[in-house]
């Protein structure tokens, strides 16, 4: 039997339907617990009647007994209702003379209420592991106010109490031990609960307060978080702000021209503010030539698709390949992915568009899976900058990237454990994250919080 909300009763596993008045007669002898009722306090509660003399009061007795009846057939079904082990009938001696009164008995696995409250009794002595966990089952029972039905009616509103005041005491414990075990995102729902159902509460407020600040430090520069909606996968993407080689802990990825510049000498092959120049200015010292070794190392096994004139390109390589051309240079015990995804013109001027974005991506995310270590993953927002793809703005860019890196983990299950898009201060502001916020949305479908009621 269910009380912890609509009363519910089941027998068997399937839910048996009682008239109202019936239903009614089953909470006053829940609420009893495990006391005998006696007739006379039944028709007070349950029917609202009157004492009445004993001689004119056979017909109410008669009503009594015809819902009690009903009541043991609902309890035991295919039997005769006479007898039932769950639904007693006593005598008790009074000063008015023997009177007929009626027991119910649960064990506590048939009553949730019971369970509900073992089981928050024992987490509340419970190490905080082990209470997170049973006070989280406990609270999973919970599917309203209990004994919603009779709410207010004086009869019920002592154990609705009991209920309620231990319900606070399971969520606020278990806000406690979630912050104890460091673990702020979990306590929060439930947090905001308590104060909804306690306004007036300040120190519920405080705590509130409290882990909000702390998941909002916790998050400093990150901006987003996901997991991969796929099933076996435990990747995550993680967007932040900030610089791309600070995420000392990643590969790095860093988007070049087909035909591998890196020179910057007065501005004119590539840039001294472009990501190219900052990885051998960063992670080379300066060492551009160090650079261009080990992408010529990576490029060796690789088919040109044509090689400039000098007359053609004055400047600059001339050799160019594939579209999509990943080199991987290692540094430092890390990966850098160097990927071709745009054209550089015979006028030094870099072009891209959204397919050969897509087609680097491709084969980016390809060279991960075999050489990436399974290392998180740092990107900027390739296409963005001087080689931009011009169809598509900052937002659209991020989610071009993220989609097809969950296309990615489709074929390559051990991927890496975090796609982390980097996006630097002063490119936030022109980027709206609302198409990734969309896409996952529409990958996970229905609610995604977690109802502590």
């Amino acid at each position: 039997m269910k009380v912890l909300g609509p009363v519910r009763l089941e027998v068997d596993g399937a839910p048996v339907r009682l008239t109202p008045l019936t239903a009614r007669l089953l909470v006053r002898l829940v609420v009893a617990g495990g006391e005998a009722v006696p007739v006379r306090q039944l028709r007070r509660d349950v029917w609202g009647l009157a004492d009445e003399p004993r001689q004119l009061d056979q017909r109410n007795r008669n009503e009594v007994q015809k819902r009690v009846l009903e009541l043991r057939r609902a309890l035991a079904p295919g039997q005769d209702g006479v007898g039932t082990s769950v639904l007693r009938t006593e005598q008790q001696v009074t000063v008015q003379g023997p009177q007929t009164a009626y027991r119910l008995v649960l064990r506590p696995e048939e009553l949730d209420s019971a369970r509900f409250t073992a089981i928050v009794s024992d987490a509340l002595l419970a190490p905080p592991a082990t209470a997170a966990h049973r006070l989280a089952e406990a609270l999973s029972m919970v599917r309203g106010r209990p004994l919603a039905e009779v709410n207010g009616e004086g009869f019920a509103m002592p154990f609705i109490r009991r209920l309620t005041s231990l319900q606070d005491s399971a969520r606020r414990e278990l806000v406690r031990v979630q912050m104890d075990l460091g673990h702020p995102e979990r306590a929060l729902p439930v947090a905001e609960l308590l104060v909804h159902e306690h306004p007036d509460d300040t120190e519920a407020a405080r705590v509130l307060d409290t882990l909000r600040a702390e998941l909002r430090a916790r998050h400093g520069d990150e901006l987003l978080r996901h997991p991969v909606p796929l099933a076996g996968q435990r990747a995550e993407v993680v967007l932040v702000r900030g610089d791309l080689f600070d995420q000392a802990d990643c590969n790095l990825v860093i988007g070049f021209s087909d035909t591998f510049d890196t020179e910057t000498s007065e501005d004119l092959v590539i840039s001294r503010e472009s990501v190219q120049s900052q990885l051998v200015d960063r992670l080379f010292a300066g060492r551009r030539r160090l650079l261009d070794d080990k992408l010529r190392a990576g490029l060796r096994k690789t088919k040109a698709v044509g090689t400039e004139s000098v007359r053609a390109k004055p400047l600059g390589r001339r050799v160019r390949y594939p579209m999509g051309t990943t080199v991987v240079v290692p540094v430092d015990g890390r990966r850098v992915f160097a990927t071709a995804y745009s054209h550089l013109g015979n006028d030094l001027v870099a072009r891209s568009s959204d397919s050969d974005l897509r087609l680097s991506l491709e084969n980016l995310w390809a060279s991960v899976a075999v050489h990436g270590m399974f290392k998180p993953v740092a990107v900027p927002l390739i296409g963005s900058g001087l080689a931009r793809v011009t169809d598509l703005d900052r937002g659209q860019l991020v989610a071009l990237i993220v989609d097809s890196f969950i296309d990615a983990c489709r074929r390559h299950p051990a991927l890496t454990p975090e796609l982390r898009l980097v996006v630097r201060p002063q490119e936030l502001a022109q980027t709206d994250l609302t198409p990734v916020e969309q896409r996952f949305q529409d990958l996970v479908p229905g609610p995604r919080a977690t109802d502590w009621r």
